[in-house]
């Protein structure tokens, strides 16, 4: 249990820390700072990054928590409705950002690749959206988590 535990927290942890690092830190500056091609060629490597990070969470957040969830609680009856809602939560996010990677940023990608920064500046303005959901879902599945119990 404590390994899995471990494992579910740091995978939460990377993902929706990284969606709050891009979201209130990186974005606003490089929307100050950078003009909309480099800005562009900037989210797209950056994401390039990032997005593999967090299919790696994905993978270990549903990997443990299910590992928990039915080896530990013996399923969903062994658990509170916290839990409930936080797996729910948590399937929705992995949704949206599974669109995310296969339609708006493959469509960033090629903009950025065929230098067309309306089209990317599109397709990233739709990221940013789908981006600020997930944040604020992960951090209410965060609080969900620690009251649920009390």
């Amino acid at each position: 249990m404590g390994i899995a535990l471990a494992l579910h927290v740091l995978a939460s942890t990377i993902w929706v820390g990284g969606m709050f690092f891009a979201y209130m830190a990186l974005r606003p500056v490089a929307a100050d700072l950078l003009e909309p091609p480099l800005r562009l060629r900037l989210w797209s490597r950056v994401f390039r990054r990032f997005f593999p990070w967090v299919w790696l969470s994905v993978l270990l957040l549903l990997a443990s928590g299910f590992w928990m969830l039915f080896a530990v609680y013996r399923g969903m009856g062994g658990v509170g409705g916290h839990v409930h809602l936080m797996l729910l939560l948590g399937l929705v996010m992995s949704a949206i950002f599974a669109y995310i990677w296969f339609w708006p940023y493959t469509g960033l990608r090629a903009a950025v690749a065929a230098e067309d920064w309306p089209t990317g500046a599109a397709r990233l303005a739709t990221i940013r959206r789908l981006i600020a959901t997930n944040l604020t879902l992960g951090l209410l599945v965060i609080a969900i988590a620690i009251l649920g119990k009390y």
